[in-house]
């Protein structure tokens, strides 16, 4: 299957829409309304407002931030990258061009994705943007496509212990970083003439502050401007994005790489298109959740007593040189995802919530028109140049907000379907690819009835 899955279509063009797999348009639906859950906090709550409900297991808010923190907190990102991996697969199986073609045709894909991913994070100005990431990542993905799925696991721990090296070596700099600037605080509070290092101390400790890990006082500072007109907006989060996505760049790209090669391999595998037995999904259910639940819940409980406030981090920065319970993120974070997803795919065969699961695999059809939505509906719902909403809700209601959006797209996605063959967005994106304006209307020729598939990977 694997070595032949480039050579069953005999034109380039987009993948036909009887030869979607469903059941990987429903998980990407459902992965991008649970990414969603995981930036509304950015879009609408200034920085340290966890504070003031993550210790109090007597507010609604702390349930809701636990309950969040536990199923969906990298996950939903998780799951995407999975099914975004095994797009690589998807994309060539349509081609039976020569292999440049082929390649520079994903390239010029990549390309594309990567624009658009600077105009979503640099116009529509939302800071935690995926797609400039993604399309970095999806460069290199390529590389991998041909390699055995048994390879491409090993891709998952390797790079779970190799971002954890990197992360503590860029912990420990910046925590070297707060250690000097605590001494030349000190030797400021005694009145001492500061050398030139101290000096050198003060200001790098303000160049974290202002990237990284805000003051109080920067956070009063930052909240002002977000309320604030377009251009302060831009002015505050451009300069952050743009570090990220130039200077972190090499430490940013490893964990959604890894979770792409693992997506191309569980293609490969049949896993991501509801080709195993049911037995062996539900024994990746009981395996995920049965040992990912617990290290997650022992993680968030251990963050819980040592991470309460930005005082306290700090206070655990300066005593503690490499926080070892970082380590069990990234795995059960890959067991609590494998589980959603094996459990989403025994549903959707089932036919459990038929209506519901076939309004995900419309959401996910229109994925990209979605995520865009998401930023385009909540920036200008709680920015300064919008309705400035910033910073004025409770945690827990800002969820009626997200509840909003996925009715809304859950109504209109198969709506526009209906009519249309793409989303808007999906639409452009695949015009400017094949560099060759594409059918947009449905048509009685190009109208295809889609059942899910349970069998392998594209017929």
């Amino acid at each position: 299957m694997e070595s032949s899955i480039a050579q069953r279509a005999p034109i380039a063009a987009p993948v036909a829409e009887a030869k979607r797999l469903t059941t990987l348009d429903m998980l990407r639906g459902f992965a991008l309304l649970g990414i969603l859950l995981m930036n509304m906090p950015g879009f609408s709550m200034p920085n340290h407002s966890f504070e003031k409900f993550s210790n109090d297991p007597g507010s609604i808010n702390f349930w809701f931030f636990e309950f969040i923190g536990v199923f969906f907190e990298g996950k939903m990102r998780a799951m995407f990258g999975m099914v975004f991996g095994a797009g690589v697969l998807l994309f060539i199986a349509n081609k039976s061009m020569k292999s440049a073609a082929v390649h520079a045709l994903y390239y010029r894909r990549m390309f594309w994705l990567l624009l658009f991913g600077l105009v979503h994070a640099h116009l529509l100005l939302w800071s935690g943007e995926i797609l400039y990431f993604y399309a970095v990542c999806g460069m290199i993905l390529y590389l991998f496509r041909n390699v055995a799925a048994k390879y491409l696991v090993w891709a998952v721990p390797i790079v779970a212990v190799a971002s954890f090296v990197a992360g503590t070596i860029h912990y420990q700099q910046i925590r070297a970083k707060r250690l000097d600037y605590v001494e030349a605080t000190k030797a400021q509070s005694q009145n001492q003439t500061l050398t030139t290092a101290q000096t050198l101390a003060l200001t790098e400790w303000r160049e974290v502050e202002k990237t990284m890990i805000p003051s109080r006082e920067d956070a009063k500072e930052n909240t002002q401007k977000m309320k604030s007109d377009y251009a302060t907006v831009a002015g505050y989060l451009r300069p952050i994005v743009w570090q990220w996505q130039t200077k972190y760049l090499i430490l940013e790209i490893w964990d959604s790489l890894a979770l792409m090669l693992l997506g191309l391999a569980l293609f490969k595998w049949g896993f991501l298109t509801g080709a195993w037995s049911r037995k062996d999904y539900w024994k990746v259910v009981k395996i995920g959740y049965g040992i990912g639940l617990p290290l997650v819940i022992y993680a968030n409980y251990y963050n819980f007593h040592h991470f309460s406030t930005l005082e306290a981090n700090l206070a655990r920065m300066e005593q503690v040189p490499i926080n070892w319970v970082s380590l069990i993120y990234p795995f059960q974070r890959i067991l609590i995802v494998m589980a959603h997803a094996a459990a989403l795919i025994l549903m959707y065969q089932s036919g459990f919530a038929k209506n519901l699961f076939s309004r995900l695999v419309a959401v996910g059809r229109m994925a990209l028109t979605n995520y865009i939505s998401h930023s385009v509906i909540c920036t200008l719902f709680f920015f300064g140049y919008g309705l400035n909403y910033y910073g004025e809700f409770e945690f827990y209601q800002i969820y009626f907000i997200v509840l909003t959006i996925w009715a809304f797209q859950l109504i209109i996605s198969p709506i526009w379907l209906k009519y249309f063959q793409f989303g808007p967005l999906e639409w452009l994106w695949r015009s400017l690819t094949y560099w060759k304006l594409q059918p947009m209307r449905r048509t009685e020729h190009n109208t295809t009835v889609i059942t899910p598939l349970t069998e392998g990977p594209v017929n």
